[in-house]
């Protein structure tokens, strides 16, 4: 049996999406120890996983940055994504990359597996050697000749002019945002022993040998260059947490058109998505369950006779019982609408959410709305769009059924095994099946 590390940035985006994977390799007899933020090491033992917290200086709540960073708030676009790759993906690397070099001379391991946002993990592997396998809980980071730069949010374009676009655009991308993390990055190279490099934090996972895709194929943007050890998986849905007890209202839901709303667990200001939709489909006839990400449902007032609130619910049982989903583009929450073949209506702009509401719109299974506040009218109006038009249920389905949400730990444990028993990359088409 084979020995893991899971390192994983401390976020419940992040941390969530890899223990179902967790799960599948302890059930099949590896050994497997989790390094995250406190928070999480019960979760870490539901999953079979031993667990190592994160030390402070290794570990950035991204929920407080607007509070460690004041001048973060006022910005957005281009600005936001400077800022962040810089002070949130950047800044904890070398820290990161102390920490599990420690954890792996203690307890040496076959592979280390991290998630997109874990930058330390490369410094690891550059350092150490050790097969480095990562989940993907965003959108393809890899550039492409084919692709305009994360961050556009411009639909893809493969021809000559497509192509000078998106070399542009790329070249600018690199000067003006991502430029600034390649001192910042160089910085955390010097602090773990490693040679300047001159990469932006972007290019971290060029040492991956294997790459999980947590979505289905045909959902992100079709590239010609995608490197060889990218395996798009699907989400792996969150086991349903032990005594979780389904609130008094959920048998209301059997036999009525359901819209599930969620905001996700980071941007949970009511105002930007949750209050727009209860009010505007207030007059449609279905049952809507919107979660508010932790807060008390008692800050919403009162609510439309339609409507049922939890500060959370489990996405798998509330999902399967869904004619369709609304959020704000949080990556996990439209990967695991779309693997129960749901139509989604999206409306995010910030970090990855305006690519990710892209790629909704441009794969058919759902509207992007195109703004991080969208008016009760334009979610009413989008909604009944998406119920009334059955293709976007049945793009969803099509996708889905590429790379089902109950498969996905299971082939990401394969994958991993091979990664582990070989030390060398695994490439599409010749990975163990």
């Amino acid at each position: 049996m084979a020995r893991f590390l899971f390192a994983a940035t401390p976020a419940a985006g992040h941390v969530n999406p890899g223990l179902p994977i967790i799960r599948s390799l302890t059930a099949a007899g590896h050994e497997v120890l989790l390094t995250t933020g406190p928070d999480f090491a019960a979760a870490a033992a539901a999953a079979g996983a031993r667990f190592a917290p994160l030390p402070p200086d290794a570990s950035i709540d991204a929920s407080t940055l607007d509070e460690r960073y004041p001048a973060r708030a006022r910005l957005t676009g281009a600005r936001l994504i400077r800022h962040d790759l810089v002070h949130f993906f950047t800044a904890p690397a070398a820290a990161q990359a102390r920490h599990v070099l420690d954890l792996l001379d203690r307890e040496p391991a076959d592979a280390l597996v991290a998630d997109t946002g874990f930058v330390g993990a490369g410094l690891v592997a550059e350092r150490s050697g050790i097969p480095l396998g990562v989940y993907g809980i965003t959108v393809f980071p890899y550039a492409s000749r084919d692709v305009a730069p994360f961050g556009s949010a411009l639909p893809p374009r493969a021809d000559l002019l497509g192509r000078v676009r998106n070399r542009v655009l790329a070249e600018l991308l690199r000067r003006f945002v991502a430029g600034p993390s390649v001192a910042a990055m160089d910085r955390q190279r010097q602090l773990v022993g490693l040679p300047p490099a001159g990469r932006t934090v972007l290019d971290w996972t060029e040492r991956t040998g294997l790459y999980l895709q947590l979505s289905p194929p045909g959902f992100d943007y079709p590239r010609s260059d995608l490197p060889a050890v990218v395996h798009s998986i699907g989400m792996p849905e969150p086991p349903t947490p032990a005594g979780w007890t389904p609130p008094p209202w959920w048998e209301e839901l059997t036999g009525r058109r359901v819209v599930f709303v969620t905001q996700g667990t980071v941007a949970t200001d009511p105002e930007q998505l949750l209050r727009p939709a209860l009010a505007g489909l207030a007059e449609l006839d279905v049952l809507v369950v919107a979660v508010t990400g932790g807060a008390d449902p008692a800050g919403l007032g009162a609510l439309p006779a339609n409507a049922r609130v939890a500060p959370f619910t489990p996405y798998g049982p509330v999902l399967r019982r869904a004619a369709a989903a609304v959020t704000n583009g949080g990556f996990g929450g439209v990967q695991l609408a779309l693997g129960h073949g749901l139509p989604l209506v999206v409306a995010g702009k910030t970090e990855d959410k305006a690519e990710v509401a892209a790629r909704v719109a441009w794969s058919g299974i759902g509207l992007d709305l195109r703004t991080q506040r969208p008016s009760s009218d334009a979610l009413r109006t989008a909604v009944r769009q998406v119920l009334d038009s059955p293709s976007y249920a049945a793009r969803a389905g099509e996708l889905a059924a590429r790379a089902p949400t109950a498969e996905a730990p299971v082939r990401a444990a394969e994958l991993l095994e091979t990664l582990a028993a070989t030390g060398r990359p695994v490439v599409r088409g010749l990975a163990a099946r």
